[in-house]
């Protein structure tokens, strides 16, 4: 239990406070794409493996920064890399906004993925130095409940502003808002409870050590499951979610624009009270794995009916959505469950590689599905944007749906830890 004094437990809450608001800027500049990818295809005159190479740009960076983030929020602490990802982050927004070509909008793309993919870690972070640890899987799911109002946002709110005034507009006052969040960050976060600096001496950069810590937390098999649960889990989500939903719906459904982007809000909304509710289920029940494997077997027969191409009135798909979105939120355990099987002064490290194999998995997977698409792609063209049969999107949909069926395979394999660290230093 720790020991805080009233203007401490204060400050803790306005930190985590500023540092969900620029977690809402992470989701929203996550899924942009899916709201507005008809737009980005016109605008662009571009295929849809280009489309998914441009929304993955964000996920190769994201991906390859899951590690570094790790070792500087165990190192530098959350505040320095928070105020210097917001800045890169507001540029990249700019510039994806004010591009002319492709080209441009794949490297805003890609400063803006630099620049958020400090954000979870570092909150979850701050998470684990400022609060119990009996409450971490409850506060993580309060955090991401708040974050996902940016993905939500990034559904209908978006699609409905970009129709009305154009998208460009809205990544350059969200680059604006990324910079003032910054600032924030630096005024309000601080990395510790301690104010003084003698108490814990900045840590040192032992390339050694770190990797050597690096290595304990890979190596340790019973990281492995969360692992595998969060790639096949989250990687179909944020493949699908993060750009081919509006397309599908509307393409495959025959749904009007405004609908198909109310589904992806629907999604999102589950997601975020799935975030809360899951894991505040998992604190109260003092277990993980079965409701890890509830979730993500829900979450796989899900995808299943959506590769199949069902035709369902708008009440049974909304519902669907909602539920999907739920279920989603299942894998936000795998955190908990790989930071309670490891060193808990590396608390960092192992969500970092945790959370580093969904984003890899996005990064392939959405041009990917791109691909395959456009190896069955018949030449429809309506304005602009190429539209594609049901057929094509099956060959897309399938590569996303046997990832949700691998994370619900390893689900078995995740090992419980009743909400508590259980990792204890190997015999000498």
């Amino acid at each position: 239990m720790l020991n805080l004094t009233a203007e401490q437990k204060r400050r803790r809450w306005q930190a985590l406070g500023v540092v969900a608001c620029s977690y809402v800027l992470s989701f929203f500049q996550r899924f942009a794409p899916a709201g507005i990818a008809q737009d980005l295809a016109a605008a662009f005159s571009t295929s849809a493996a280009s489309l998914g190479a441009l929304a993955a740009t964000y996920f190769y960076v994201y991906t390859v920064m899951q590690i570094p983030t790790g070792i500087l929020a165990d190192t530098l602490g959350p505040r320095r890399i928070l105020v210097l990802g917001g800045v890169i982050g507001g540029a990249g927004s700019f510039m994806f906004g004010l591009a002319p070509s492709l080209e441009l909008a794949l490297v805003g793309r890609t400063l803006v993925g630099l620049g958020v993919s400090v954000t979870f870690i570092a909150m979850l972070k701050l998470i684990a130095v400022w609060f119990d640890e009996e409450r971490f899987a409850t506060l993580v799911g309060v955090s991401m409940l708040i974050g996902n109002l940016g993905s939500v946002l990034a559904g209908a709110p978006l699609s409905a502003v970009a129709q009305a005034t154009g998208w460009r507009g809205v990544f350059i006052g969200v680059g604006v808002l990324s910079l003032v969040i910054a600032a924030l960050c630096w005024v309000l976060v601080r990395d510790r409870a301690e104010p003084s600096a003698a108490a814990h001496p900045a840590p040192k950069f032992d390339r050694t050590a770190l990797f050597g810590a690096l290595l304990s937390v890979v190596r340790n098999r019973s990281t492995w499951p969360a692992i595998l649960v969060n790639t096949g889990t989250c990687g179909a989500f944020f493949t699908f979610a993060g750009l081919w939903t509006v397309p599908y719906l509307i393409q495959v459904h025959g749904m009007e624009r405004s609908v198909a982007a109310s589904h992806l809000s629907l999604w999102f909304g589950g997601f975020a009270v799935g975030c809360f509710f899951i894991g505040t289920l998992s604190d109260r029940l003092g277990r993980r794995k079965p409701v890890i494997i509830g979730a993500t077997h829900i979450y796989a027969l899900i995808w299943l009916i959506l590769w199949s191409g069902v035709g369902m009135p708008l009440t049974v798909s909304y519902t669907l959505f909602g539920l999907l979105g739920i279920v989603t939120a299942g894998f936000t355990l795998t955190w908990a469950c790989a930071k309670e099987v490891n060193p808990p002064m590396l608390s960092g490290m192992s969500t970092s590689v945790t959370n580093m194999g969904s984003f890899a998995a996005a990064a392939v997977l959405q041009p990917v599905v791109g691909w395959v698409m456009d190896l069955a792609w018949r030449g429809e063209m309506v304005a602009g944007a190429r539209v594609y049969d049901l057929a094509a999107w099956r060959g897309g949909l399938g590569v996303a749906a046997v990832c949700a069926l691998l994370g619900a395979a390893a689900s078995w394999w995740i090992i419980e830890t009743r909400c508590r660290n259980i990792w204890k230093p190997p015999a000498p």
